[in-house]
């Protein structure tokens, strides 16, 4: 009996991050603009305790900044976080995943292939928040096949720190479909124990990634943008 205030709160908790994490991607929150605590705790019915408890967690996934004496704001969302996040992550990955090759049992791979079929469903529905999250169990499963716990580590936490960038790229018309021709390359570098072609499939989905949120970031500016990227065949060499 005494556990349910507990999963209440945490249950209210996860509405409030999914709430603001929508309204922010969606562009119903602007760069710059305040979220307001007592009109979300009116909305849920709840003090501010989970509220603040939900900036700290929004704040640490790149959503938010949380300024002293004025509250929290949404975050600017730039160009150098992109290309810095997108750098980083295709040398880590890239290394998990050559790394993985060599490791990588069957009962793990037909994992992988059960979960890309999973994916390439999720893509038709356009079902974003849950391609996000089976998307995510994809490359924790290689990356755990990697067997090098430091570097797991590393990857998960960059990973937690810019989740709205790997949400907005997804978010993208068209991202979701390709991930799922990504990952059937992968697989097939996989199955063939071939390190240096998983390593380069999976930097360069890496780069097309972070290029393609770039234009979508420059398409809402009213900038002109190029489609050509969502078209790119990623070959293996």
């Amino acid at each position: 009996m005494k556990t349910k205030p507990i999963e209440r709160h945490q249950t209210l908790r996860e509405k409030i991050l999914e709430s603001i994490r929508q309204a922010i991607l969606k562009g119903d929150l602007k760069p710059g603009e305040k979220v307001a605590e007592p009109e979300l705790a009116e909305k849920f019915g709840i003090s501010r305790t989970p509220i603040r408890e939900a900036f700290r967690q929004l704040e640490s996934e790149g959503y938010l900044t949380v300024i002293p004496r004025k509250g929290a704001v949404v975050a600017a969302l730039s160009e150098r976080d992109v290309q810095e996040y997108y750098a980083i992550k295709s040398i880590l990955e890239g290394y998990a995943a050559e790394l993985a090759a060599k490791n990588l049992t069957d009962k793990e791979l037909k994992k992988l292939e059960s979960i890309n079929d999973k994916l390439k469903q999720l893509a038709e529905a356009g079902d974003v928040k849950t391609f996000f999250k089976t998307h995510h169990e994809f490359h924790e499963t290689f990356l755990k096949a990697a067997d090098n716990s430091k570097l797991y580590e590393l990857i998960m936490q960059l990973g937690m720190k810019f989740r709205r960038l790997r949400m907005a790229s997804l978010s993208v018309e068209g991202r979701m479909a390709i991930s799922v021709t990504e990952h059937e390359k992968l697989l097939e570098a996989f199955r063939n124990h071939d390190g240096k072609t998983a390593e380069y499939l999976v930097k360069k989905t890496a780069a097309i990634g972070g290029n393609i949120l770039l234009e979508s970031m420059a398409h809402a500016r009213g900038e002109k943008t190029s489609s050509s990227l969502l078209n790119e065949e990623i070959d293996a060499y």
